[in-house]
C-alpha cells in the first residue's frame, strides 16, 4: 500500500504533468478542441488559481513589508529634519530678539569722552544675600574695577572685580551698592541704596522736599562713577514722619534684572589716560 506522503507526491507530479500538458496544448490554439483538454482544464484551473493567488498574495505582502520599512525610515528622517527646522527657527528668533536689544544700545548716546563696550551676561550669583552678575569681558577688553555698567533702560551696577576675560558686576539692588542721585522734577538730592529686592531705597531726601509718586530718579554724577542723568527708577512709595529729618522713599528700578542678557560698560577715556600716565 502506498503511504500518504507517496500519494501526495504522485498527485503533485500528476498535477504538474497535466498542467504542463494543458499549457502546451493551449499554446497551440487559443480554444480547446477535445473533451479531454476541457476536462484537464477544469481540473487544473482551480489549482492554478490557488497557486497564482498565493504568489500574488506573497508578492503583495512582500511589497507591503518593504513599503512599511521604507516608510519607517522616511518617517525617522522627516522627524530629524523637523527637529532641525524647529531648532533653526528658535535660533533665528533668539537672534531677532538679540538684534532688537542691540538696536537699543545703538541709540544709547555716549559722550565724546566715553567708550561703550558691549558684554554678555554669562552668570548670576545664586545667593540671596548678594546681587551680582558675571559678564564675558575683562582686562583684555579694557575693563577695570569701578567702571559703571549700563543698559538703554538705565543703570545696572558697577564692576567690582576683573580677570583677563571676565568681570563681576555689583547690581544697584545689592545692599552694598550706593548711587548719588536726584529726583528729576523736584531736584531733591539723596543716595539710592539697594535692599536685595527689585526696589531700592532713596535715602537722605529732606522731609520738606515735595516728591510725588511716579517721579523719575536719575544719577547726579557727583559720585564720579555714573554719568549724570542716567535713569535709576521711579518713585513707588514715600513716607514722612514728623520725628525724622529725612523721608523714606522706595524706588522701583527701571532695569528688569531678571531679563538682563547684555550690558554696556562705560569707559571714561580721561580716567583711562590718567591711570596709564600714573
Amino acid at each position: 500500500m502506498f503511504s500518504r506522503k507517496m500519494a501526495l507526491f504522485i498527485g503533485l507530479i500528476l498535477f504538474i504533468v497535466v498542467d504542463f500538458t494543458v499549457l502546451t496544448a493551449s499554446s497551440r490554439d487559443a480554444l480547446p478542441k477535445s473533451r479531454i483538454e476541457r476536462i484537464a482544464i477544469s481540473i487544473a484551473a482551480p489549482f492554478q488559481m490557488i497557486f497564482f493567488n498565493t504568489v500574488d498574495f506573497t508578492e503583495s505582502l512582500w511589497k507591503d513589508y518593504f513599503s512599511t520599512v521604507s516608510a519607517g525610515k522616511e518617517n525617522f528622517l522627516l522627524k530629524q529634519q523637523l527637529a532641525q527646522a524647529v531648532n533653526l527657527k528658535n535660533q533665528c528668533k533668539e537672534f531677532e530678539f538679540e538684534n532688537q536689544r542691540l538696536r537699543k544700545f545703538i541709540n544709547f548716546q555716549a559722550s565724546d569722552k566715553e567708550i561703550l563696550v558691549a558684554a554678555k551676561v554669562i552668570g548670576r550669583d545664586p545667593s540671596p544675600w548678594f546681587k551680582t552678575i558675571m559678564i564675558g569681558k575683562g582686562q583684555k577688553h579694557g575693563l577695570v574695577k569701578g567702571l559703571p555698567v549700563l543698559v538703554s533702560e538705565g543703570i545696572v551696577g558697577q564692576i567690582v572685580s576683573v580677570s583677563e576675560k571676565y568681570s563681576r558686576v555689583l547690581l544697584i539692588t545689592d545692599r552694598n551698592s550706593a548711587v548719588d542721585a536726584l529726583v528729576q522734577n523736584s531736584r531733591s538730592r539723596g543716595i539710592v541704596k539697594g535692599d536685595n529686592t527689585e526696589n531700592c531705597v532713596f535715602t537722605y531726601a529732606l522731609r520738606k522736599d515735595e516728591i510725588q509718586i511716579g517721579e523719575i530718579v536719575v544719577s547726579s554724577g557727583l559720585d564720579q562713577v555714573f554719568p549724570k542723568g542716567l535713569r535709576i527708577g521711579d518713585v513707588v512709595h514715600m513716607e514722612k514722619k514728623s520725628s525724622q529729618l529725612f523721608q523714606t522713599i522706595m524706588v522701583k528700578t527701571s532695569v528688569d534684572f531678571d531679563k538682563l542678557e547684555e550690558v554696556l560698560v562705560s569707559i571714561n577715556t580721561d580716567s583711562e589716560q590718567q591711570t596709564t600716565n600714573n
